[in-house]
């Protein structure tokens, strides 16, 4: 344990919250309350908030309009646009303030923001003032960390009681129940199955009608539709049509790290960020058979209750599997392995601890009409390892690498 975990952990709540509370303070008094000059859109939940930030940005811009984002994924104002090398989903309040500063400066008219439940947590959303809000879905997350399912749901719930602006809700989620009837001007609910006052009719795959428009959307997995309903439902509340969201979306041919084609031949080769049980299973439906799956389980020291989870559900869906290493920060990287491997019962798999010889090892396994997926990391660019020990890394590169001729050669 870090002297920081632990003087975390010995300091009292209460001065935790004030420390958290003082700090977004200054961040926004320092950079002049930026927010107060952006119309800000939050974009919360377990899964989908980083595709759910470009489709809501690619939407204003497509309206006509200037939009600086911040998600997992990259950092962009107006036309400038930089990775998300932080491996933090949600910076610093400094950092954020400072961002939506730069975004003033740049004549930008909304800000889009991914709001996580540990950002939330320390205070990180607090004086950023969010016109409208919106919760893509809830599953188990973070559990370790907040102390049980209900805690994370509850910080989560936090940021909708801080925006009396809009508030837009996915319907179908089975904890939408806890999202509505907050105190807000509108809410605008969208989904699928439930009546919502955006619904998505003619689903098939990633092709939906939503007001007697058809869109198709050009990325792999049917969970998307979701994603795109709930910018369609932004783009509702603020006045855009459905044609404008029609028209922006086709135009997204992928999102990084997010069930992202890195190849097609000798087989295809999908990465992804999907680290959830829940993540996991979606993206493994969404490819159909013979998948090939190297995983691992993300983050050393957090979460380790849905290790077997991530293994049980390899071997559900995959015809072979790859178990390997993942961020494991301090802890024993071999250990978190055996553990994801726990939940296999009766399939054979490879434990190989180093991921480029795992992705590799895939590639050797894999046979033409195959899928490899490869999970966890998505389009991060490091890999943590202990002490504080960061090194470059990137799924795709890799992947790109040993399909490379005549790398590929010595593979068959």
């Amino acid at each position: 344990m870090s002297i920081k975990e632990i003087i975390k952990k010995i300091t009292p709540t209460f001065l935790l919250d004030f420390y958290f509370w003082l700090w977004a303070f200054f961040g926004a008094l320092i950079f002049g309350f930026p927010s107060s000059k952006l119309i800000v859109i939050g974009v919360t939940g377990t899964s989908g908030k980083s595709t759910t930030v470009d489709f809501i940005s690619r939407i204003l811009e497509e309206s006509g309009s200037r939009v600086a984002s911040m998600s997992s994924v990259r950092f962009k104002i107006g036309d400038k646009e930089s990775k998300n090398e932080l491996k933090m989903t949600m910076p610093g309040r400094f950092k954020i303030q400072k961002f939506l500063k730069q975004a003033t400066d740049e004549k930008c008219k909304y800000a889009v923001l991914e709001v996580t439940s540990e950002g939330i947590k320390q205070k990180r959303h607090k004086f950023i003032n969010f016109d409208s809000v919106v919760f893509t879905n809830l599953s188990r997350e973070h559990i370790e960390s907040h102390g049980g399912f209900e805690n994370y749901r509850n910080e989560k719930i936090k940021l909708f009681l801080a925006t009396r602006g809009s508030h837009i809700i996915n319907r179908d989620d089975e904890n939408a129940k806890y999202f509505l009837n907050h105190p807000s001007k509108k809410t605008v609910t969208f989904g699928i199955d439930k009546p919502a006052d955006v619904m998505a009719k003619s689903v098939s795959d990633s092709s939906f009608e939503v007001s007697g428009i058809q869109i198709k959307l050009n990325l792999l997995g049917s969970f998307n539709v979701y994603n795109a309903l709930s910018a369609i439902a932004v783009a509702e509340n603020y006045g855009l049509s459905v044609q404008i969201c029609k028209t922006a979306l086709e135009k997204v041919l992928s999102i990084p790290g997010r069930m992202e084609v890195v190849a097609r031949d000798p087989f295809l080769v999908v990465v992804d960020y999907a680290h959830t049980p829940e993540q996991l299973k979606q993206a493994y439906k969404s490819l159909g058979k013979k998948l090939v799956c190297v995983l691992g389980s993300c983050g050393g020291g957090r979460d380790k209750w849905k290790r077997p989870e991530l293994g049980k559900l390899a071997e559900q869906y995959c015809k072979e599997i790859i178990i390997t290493n993942e961020d494991p920060y301090d802890e024993d990287p071999l250990e978190i392995m055996e553990q994801v491997a726990s939940g296999i019962e009766n399939h054979p798999y490879n434990i190989v601890i180093d991921r480029k010889e795992a992705i590799k090892k895939a590639f050797v396994l894999a046979q033409k009409g195959d899928k490899v997926i490869i999970t966890g990391k998505g389009s991060e660019p490091l890999m943590c390892l202990e002490n504080g020990k960061k090194i470059p890394w990137d799924d795709r590169q890799i992947t790109r690498e040993l399909l490379r001729k005549p790398t590929i050669d010595k593979l068959y």
